[in-house]
C-alpha cells in the first residue's frame, strides 16, 4: 500500500479569525450585559401591612364591625415583597396625594435568595 502526501496550502489572510483577535470582555462588562435584558420586566411590588392565622370556623364569624387583631405593632415598620419575596422594611408616605413607601431597610442577599426556593 503506497501513502500518498499532499502539502497543504492554506492562505492565512483567508482565515477569518475575527473572534480571535477580539479582546475578551470583562467579567463586569458581561455580567451588565446579562443584566440588561431583564430591566424591562415587570414584577409586583407589595407593602404589607400585618398578616395574622385564623381558623376557618372563626373567619366564619365574621361580620361588619369585626375586629381583627394582626401580628404586627402600630408604627412597625412594614414588609416590602417583590412577587411574594421579602425585599426588606418601609414606612408609609405620601407622594403627590397618593400613597408610597419609605425603605428602612433592605435584607441582604442571602436571605432574599431563601426566600426564593419556598
Amino acid at each position: 500500500m503506497s501513502e500518498q502526501t499532499e502539502d497543504l496550502n492554506i492562505d492565512l489572510d483567508e482565515l477569518d479569525l475575527g473572534s480571535l483577535s477580539q479582546e475578551p470582555q470583562s467579567a463586569n462588562a458581561t455580567a451588565q450585559q446579562d443584566m440588561s435584558f431583564i430591566r424591562n420586566i415587570p414584577v409586583n411590588l407589595t407593602l404589607e401591612v400585618a398578616s395574622t392565622e385564623l381558623m376557618v370556623g372563626d373567619l366564619m364569624n365574621v361580620s361588619l364591625g369585626t375586629v381583627i387583631e394582626l401580628d404586627k405593632l402600630s408604627g412597625e415598620a412594614m414588609d416590602v415583597k417583590v412577587n411574594g419575596t421579602l425585599l426588606g422594611h418601609a414606612e408609609v408616605v405620601i407622594v403627590n396625594n397618593k400613597y408610597g413607601l419609605r425603605l428602612v431597610n433592605v435584607v441582604d442577599d442571602n436571605d432574599m435568595l431563601k426566600g426564593l426556593t419556598k
